[in-house]
């Protein structure tokens, strides 16, 4: 597992396509090997693109740990308008969202290292299936770095097993400031959302 937080993945490629049907959107998506959820879309992020309410229409959205891209993919098929900001610290996974994004026509999403966003960037939405396996106190520390970048009322779509803490993630967010209530659940997994209030 380690390998999908690493900047560079020590495991051969093995690109693999996957189709991924969502209700109002369709996209063709290689995935690869040392990048999160090689050859399928995983249980979490299937259940964020298909329960999330809809993204903002236009401003700056993130899809943090874009991994192969296809939060970021989604947001740009929703929001058209918007700006969509795919970030994660796997080159591999840069490049494969870059090359997916091209790939389906879109030329909205940005894709960066973490720290290639410009500070006076704030998200109107954040949407990710966060790397809880990093362990709590980093998690912590990259939810609250990206949270507190949110526009006032803007709002942080989460997915989070249920065994892995996402109720006791639910508590934390709420004690921090961030209101966060849930709004789906399936197939042991949690989706949440936490929305920035204009004093926090």
């Amino acid at each position: 597992m380690s390998q999908y937080f690493s900047e560079n993945p020590d495991v051969a490629s093995d690109p693999t396509s996957v189709d991924v049907v969502l209700g109002d959107v369709a996209f063709t998506m290689l995935t690869d090997r040392g990048v999160f959820s090689h050859g399928h879309l995983d249980t979490g992020t299937s259940l964020l693109l298909r329960q999330a309410p809809s993204p903002p229409p236009a401003g700056d959205l993130l899809d943090l740990g874009c991994g192969s891209g296809a939060i970021a993919l989604t947001l740009a098929k929703r929001a058209p308008a918007a700006t969509v900001w795919a970030v994660d610290p796997n080159v591999r996974a840069r490049h494969l969202t870059a090359t997916n994004a091209e790939r389906n026509g879109l030329d909205d999403i940005r894709v960066v290292a973490p720290d290639e966003v410009p500070p006076t960037v704030r998200f109107a939405a954040i949407w990710s299936n966060p790397p809880i396996r990093i362990g709590k106190d980093a998690l912590h520390e990259l939810l609250l770095t990206w949270l507190d970048r949110l526009d006032d009322g803007g709002e942080a779509i989460l997915v989070v097993q249920k065994h892995l803490g996402a109720d006791s993630l639910q508590r934390w967010l709420d004690a921090r400031g961030y209101p966060t209530e849930r709004l789906a659940g399936k197939a042991g997994f949690r989706l949440l959302r936490s929305i920035r209030g204009a004093a926090s």
